[in-house]
């Protein structure tokens, strides 16, 4: 798929940054929606899901279950 679009590591390293992005906002924005809790609490943990989806990422070297 890489060879398909012509994307460098780059353009593939800074897609996965704004998904993860993208997945603590939807994390935040359902939290706040779906339940009765403080929104300085929703806000916690959203801020939380996108370093432990890195952090779950097997492919990412940086730190996590990728890194050595």
């Amino acid at each position: 798929m890489k060879d398909l679009f012509k994307l460098t590591d780059k353009d593939i390293a800074a897609t996965k940054s704004y998904l993860r992005a993208l997945l603590a906002a939807g994390i935040t924005m359902g939290i706040a929606l779906l339940t009765d809790l403080r929104p300085e609490y929703a806000v916690l943990i959203g801020a939380l899901a996108a370093p432990l989806a890195k952090w779950a990422d097997k492919s990412e070297k940086d730190f996590g279950l990728g890194s050595e």
